[in-house]
């Protein structure tokens, strides 16, 4: 780690990012990413704009904070999403993939403020749920490929056993 309590870029997590970047578990997250951002757009251009005008003042305040999280949230996993996919498709290195301006930000959960100024509609609070689950999951690979060490020297528990073995009885037949 360096001072600044990010991983060191090594060839190791260099190849977990790659890896990443190529696999299903990307596809299917980008994909879900993508969706959920246009699904939400759709929704507050359109029938979020119209329930916002049936809300009392209080609620439409609650509404407006909800929905900025939300946009901004969607914004910080689509801008995750696409550095990987720009790893995948050879626009950037792992190595700069790294770089701590790429990450995640580290914010906490936010809880949706139900119930001030009254009842807020139900796309709503059903998309901002949505994305609280997605970005947890992405911080989760977030921390796993970027912060946790990778288990390049981790032994194989069974080839240590073998080795063990060998060890114990001077070499097996072959």
């Amino acid at each position: 780690m360096d001072d600044f309590g990010l991983a060191t870029v090594t060839p190791a997590r260099a190849q977990v990012v790659r890896d990443f970047a190529t696999s299903e578990l990307f596809n299917r997250t980008f994909q879900e990413g993508m969706e959920l951002v246009e699904e939400t757009a759709a929704y507050l251009d359109g029938a979020g704009r119209q329930e916002s005008k049936l809300l009392s003042r209080n609620a439409a305040l609650t509404y407006a904070a909800i929905s900025m999280r939300l946009t901004t949230r969607l914004m910080q996993l689509a801008s995750w999403l696409l550095v990987q996919r720009a790893v995948r498709e050879g626009d950037m290195t792992a190595d700069e993939a790294c770089q701590g301006r790429y990450r995640l930000g580290g914010q906490g959960k936010h809880e949706i403020e139900e119930g001030v100024g009254g009842p807020l509609p139900n796309g709503l609070i059903a998309l901002a749920e949505r994305a609280e689950r997605l970005y947890d999951r992405v911080a989760h690979l977030d921390k796993r490929m970027y912060l946790e060490a990778p288990s390049e020297a981790a032994p194989n528990p069974v080839l240590s056993q073998f080795e063990r073995l060998q060890t114990a009885f001077g070499g097996l037949p072959a």
